[in-house]
């Protein structure tokens, strides 16, 4: 068993399969002090949900604890209650009037289009092919917007991605702030000029009077964090769940019983998450699982851990598509979770029922890559083929 100071997120055995890295970590130590990444890292359910639950204590907001942060990271994603809670309220308001069946339909029929369109190529990246273009379509429709240029918007928001792992190597901080300030100036031309049924145009029109205030900039920041966040969250999950059906594909089979697609899709999610941690601040001294934690310490909440967690899962490495409950973290927990969700599950529906409905049975073409990131697991390759035969893919 590895000492839980060995542990490397980017490790190319921990890239690949990290649950028993994590168990094993959990096993030695859950609450871990972690020296080169200078944090705690947790990795039993009940302290994660502990630690995400308690704002006081543990704070998102850097500002809290005396730190400067720059204005564009000022979103719903990086201040803590009550401060969040107006434009939050603001946003979830605006996505409840959505026509949220109407959107997954039509998400359905434009990849029922593109999977057609996929049937004569012996080989396609699933990333590419599926991920992005289904992805950005579903972000897009939810937020009333003309989709951005697919292969520039992809590039803009991987430094954005990489850059949420900057503590691990700082040379990413950089491009991430670049590549916001892109998608900043995009969201205000958005506000400025899209007239089209969506979310954007719900904030906009309801929270008129706060033009050139703070809470103006707060808006268009959680309004860039939600296209951007849910864009990249969708592409990491699409492909992560694509991933185990090629290579369990009777799990795809068994959701045509249409009582097991949304557990199933639930469960798809916590068996291989896009979000593998979060971090937040003590505010003060406490104590947790028995670890003694100083004020102003990072703790790293590892979701992926915590969804692996037998005390709260039974058999954990199982996947059961009618596991209940199953209150997962695989994208986060409370009001700092992921705010595409809805859109991200939106896409993991019609991508199954897409899946299911499609005449020819999607096969594994190749070897598998994984992005070499630490906070998303996400692939930066996925091969396969309509066509028969196919090749067994890697995790």
């Amino acid at each position: 068993m590895p000492h839980p100071a060995r542990y490397d997120p980017l490790d190319p055995a921990t890239l690949a399969h990290p649950y028993p890295v994590l168990a094993a970590l959990r096993a030695a130590e859950p609450v871990s002090w972690h020296e080169s990444m200078h944090c705690w890292l947790l990795t039993g359910y009940a302290d994660c949900v502990a630690v995400l639950r308690d704002h006081e204590l543990f704070a998102r907001d850097r500002r809290r604890l005396g730190a400067e942060v720059p204005q564009p990271s000022l979103s719903v994603q990086s201040l803590d209650p009550p401060d969040q809670a107006e434009v939050r309220s603001l946003f979830m308001n605006a996505l409840n009037a959505q026509d949220l069946p109407g959107i997954q339909g039509r998400a359905e029929q434009r990849l029922a289009h593109w999977l057609d369109g996929l049937d004569a190529r012996p080989r396609f990246d699933v990333m590419a092919e599926i991920a992005v273009p289904l992805s950005l379509a579903v972000i897009s429709d939810l937020l009333g917007v003309e989709e951005p240029d697919h292969s520039s918007f992809a590039q803009v928001s991987d430094a954005v991605m990489r850059s949420m792992d900057g503590g691990l190597d700082p040379s990413l901080v950089e491009p991430g702030r670049l590549a916001r300030q892109q998608l900043s100036e995009l969201v205000a031309s958005w506000f400025r000029t899209s007239g089209r049924p969506g979310l954007l145009t719900h904030v906009r029109d309801h929270a008129a009077g706060q033009r050139d205030t703070g809470l103006d900039l707060f808006i268009r920041n959680t309004a860039r964090v939600m296209f951007q966040g849910g864009y990249s969250t969708m592409v990491a999950a699409i492909g992560n769940v694509v991933h185990t059906l090629l290579t369990r594909p009777d799990v795809l089979e068994r959701m045509r019983d249409p009582r097991l697609l949304q557990t199933g899709v639930d469960e798809l999610v916590r068996f291989d998450g896009p979000v593998q941690g979060t971090s937040r601040i003590a505010t003060r001294a406490c104590e947790l699982g028995g670890r003694k934690i100083d004020a102003g310490q990072t703790v790293t909440v590892l979701l992926a851990a915590a969804n692996h967690d037998p005390v709260q899962f039974t058999e954990p490495g199982r996947l059961l598509l009618d596991r209940s409950p199953n209150r997962h973290l695989g994208f986060g927990w409370g009001t700092h979770s992921c705010i595409g969700t809805t859109a991200a599950q939106m896409a993991l529906r019609a991508l199954v029922r897409g899946l299911l409905a499609h005449p020819a049975p999607l096969r594994a073409a190749g070897a598998a890559v994984r992005r070499r990131t630490a906070t998303m697991r996400a692939f930066d390759v996925l091969p396969a083929t309509f066509g028969p035969g196919g090749t067994a893919g890697r995790r």
